[in-house]
């Protein structure tokens, strides 16, 4: 049995019967699909959309990198097992895919991008919006997806949708290999007819697999860890891709090692468990970094050790330092020449908790007492942080985080990307659930939040969302607010106002740039732009697009008008103005360094300073061999 269909008719079909299982629990594989039309898919993808609106649902968005952020954001909020697909026309709809296709890879995240291209046939030779390559005809604007996706296929003939279209899904369920999959679709082909086998659209079910250790691994784990005197785990985003939260907390209370985390494993234990011992690295707590260096192993779990993790190789100090990594990727399980247990988190985990108990292992009471003095010391700087003394002034950034911190409870979920926002958050934000904390660091893309945000809302419809932002990333992509408030999806939107790139401002002083182009200001009379904020009203541009804004001049104004966003059924933003941090309510310093080279030769004096202290640093660093 055949049917007649288009290879986007048939594409969208085929999407709509695909489903993951994972512990028995099966979804759909592709939720919804993300649009915007051109040339090169309204007529193809569509004209199918319309064709199968009963199958498959469509949501309009503005910008074509944004679409894919909220793309993301469900997946991530779906854990993986769910995710949307994204459409674009020729040219640079396609083009603007290739930031959010990054995002997706690096932090493993799946996302199916059916961007358009030329045509396969080329009756017309340039087309539109086409990029003539002279050296190869077979090249399109696509092509820049390559290195970004962890599959990509061009269908040029309707029957080669087939192996394709299965490949896509083969690397979107796999845990080691998913990311951003591309289907470039020429624009001729998409509507061309073919008759498909009825096979083809029958419901298909991915199993989302858990694997285990290998039993000699694993033994070697178990001698590792029992010979270690001061261990210190680094949780990674595995553990929430895992979903090994309890698994980690069975493990840490079986053996009483501290458990550190990583931006992309924030909330892996509760703030409030006593072994979380909070953020590490460069964003990272004192105690937490305390204790890596000092630790004689450290036991890794799903993380990639960034160098914000690692401090640019700094940060593990022990002359004798070893690495157990736990991970389902071979590849990072590698990792600072690690001893590798290759499993699925809790698959790993669980295991390693059954395989230590007979001995009966667990950490020095004077280890237990030494870390759970220092995450004591480190909350007091947290109540610091949020202490407000004048509820009638303006309130610093870590006093916005700890009004929000007064409100939320387990049910909230905040989200960042980029600024200053994320080192604050790391060291300072005590997360109540595993979901609560969602940092998209891996990239760190600006204007990340606000697409993210309504992804994260789409799959937790019933929750709290709620979009941290800087002035910087809410200018860099506030487009797709007129998309929440045209499906009435109802995200929260906190904006802080400190008038430029404040992070990125804060780094250029340290290295001897001297906060060149980070601010938002006119120009001094020395070119400089030191002058007066600019008079840009972003609060009246988030109601231009639709959404209901509330001002907050104060930290009373600001308490009242979050616990009013918090209890709104529409997308509503929160505007808030912040005051320079002082040495009181202001975030903690760095607590380890982080590698930014500083120009070797210079005149002024900032950069001969910044660099004599870079050199200090440089040479405390070590390779893991």
């Amino acid at each position: 049995m055949t049917t007649r269909l288009t290879v986007a008719q048939a594409l969208v079909r085929f999407l709509a019967a695909q489903y993951t299982e994972r512990d028995g629990v099966r979804q759909r594989l592709i939720g919804a699909t993300w649009g915007i039309f051109g040339h090169g898919n309204v007529a193809g993808l569509g004209q199918a959309l319309v064709e199968y609106a009963d199958a498959m649902p469509y949501h309009q968005g503005r910008n074509e990198q944004a679409m894919v952020h909220a793309a993301v954001g469900y997946a991530r909020q779906s854990g993986r097992l769910s995710t949307h697909a994204v459409t674009t026309s020729i040219g640079p709809g396609a083009t603007n895919l290739v930031t959010g296709a990054a995002l997706a890879t690096v932090n493993h995240l799946p996302v199916l991008l059916l961007p358009g291209d030329t045509f396969a046939t080329r009756p017309a030779d340039p087309v539109l919006q086409q990029l003539e390559v002279p050296y190869a005809g077979d090249v399109s604007v696509n092509d820049c997806l390559r290195p970004v996706s962890r599959y990509f296929d061009r269908v040029t003939r309707p029957e080669a949708l087939i192996p394709s279209a299965l490949h896509a899904m083969r690397v979107l369920t796999d845990p080691v290999e998913t990311g951003a999959v591309t289907l470039a679709l020429p624009q001729d082909v998409q509507a061309e007819a073919y008759d498909w086998p009825e096979e083809f659209f029958a419901d298909r079910v991915w199993t989302v697999r858990r694997p285990a250790a290998d039993p000699a691994e694993l033994a070697e784990a178990v001698r590792t860890i029992r010979a270690a005197e001061r261990p210190l785990v680094v949780a990674g985003g595995g553990v929430h891709h895992s979903r090994a939260e309890e698994a980690l907390t069975e493990f840490a209370e079986a053996t009483g090692i501290p458990v550190a985390s990583t931006q992309a494993g924030k909330g892996s234990l509760r703030h409030d468990h006593p072994q979380d011992v909070g953020g590490i690295g460069h964003t990272g707590t004192a105690t937490a970094d305390e204790l890596a260096r000092t630790a004689d192993l450290v036991i890794g779990v799903g993380t990639r050790y960034t160098d914000f993790t690692t401090a640019s190789g700094t940060l593990f100090a022990h002359p004798d330092v070893r690495f157990l990594n736990l991970n389902i990727a071979p590849f990072d399980g590698h990792k600072l020449a690690g001893q590798p247990l290759v499993a699925d988190a809790r698959s790993g985990l669980r295991e390693l908790t059954e395989a230590l108990r007979p001995h009966a292992y667990r950490v020095a009471g004077t280890y237990v007492t030494e870390y759970t003095e220092d995450k004591e010391r480190w909350e007091q700087r947290v109540d610091a942080c949020y202490e407000v003394e004048e509820p009638d002034t303006r309130p610093t950034q870590p006093q916005v985080l700890g009004a929000l911190d007064a409100l939320v409870d387990e049910s909230d979920i905040l989200i960042n990307a980029a600024g200053s926002l994320p080192g604050d958050l790391h060291k300072l934000w005590r997360t109540r659930s595993r979901d609560q904390y969602h940092l998209e660091y891996g990239y760190s893309c600006m204007g990340y939040e606000i697409p993210a945000a309504i992804g994260v809302k789409l799959a937790a419809p019933d929750r709290p969302v709620w979009a941290l932002v800087g002035d910087g990333t809410y200018l860099m992509m506030p487009t797709e607010i007129v998309t929440a408030v045209q499906e009435g999806v109802a995200i929260k939107v906190v904006i802080i106002q400190n008038h430029g790139y404040a992070s990125i401002g804060g780094l250029s002083e340290s290295v001897g740039g001297e906060r060149f182009g980070t601010a938002y200001r006119y120009p001094a009379e020395d070119g400089s732009f030191t002058g007066p904020p600019l008079p840009v009203d972003l609060a009246a541009n988030a109601a231009s697009l639709g959404m209901r804004v509330l001002r907050a001049k104060t930290v009373r104004d600001l308490r009242e008008a979050l616990a009013e966003a918090r209890a709104a059924d529409t997308p509503t933003c929160v505007y808030v103005e912040t005051q320079t941090a002082d040495t009181v309510s202001g975030a903690p310093p760095a607590q380890a360094w982080w590698d930014v080279p500083v120009a070797e030769t210079a005149t002024r004096p900032s950069a001969v300073k910044a660099r004599e202290l870079y050199e200090r640093h440089v040479s405390t660093r070590r390779r893991h061999l």
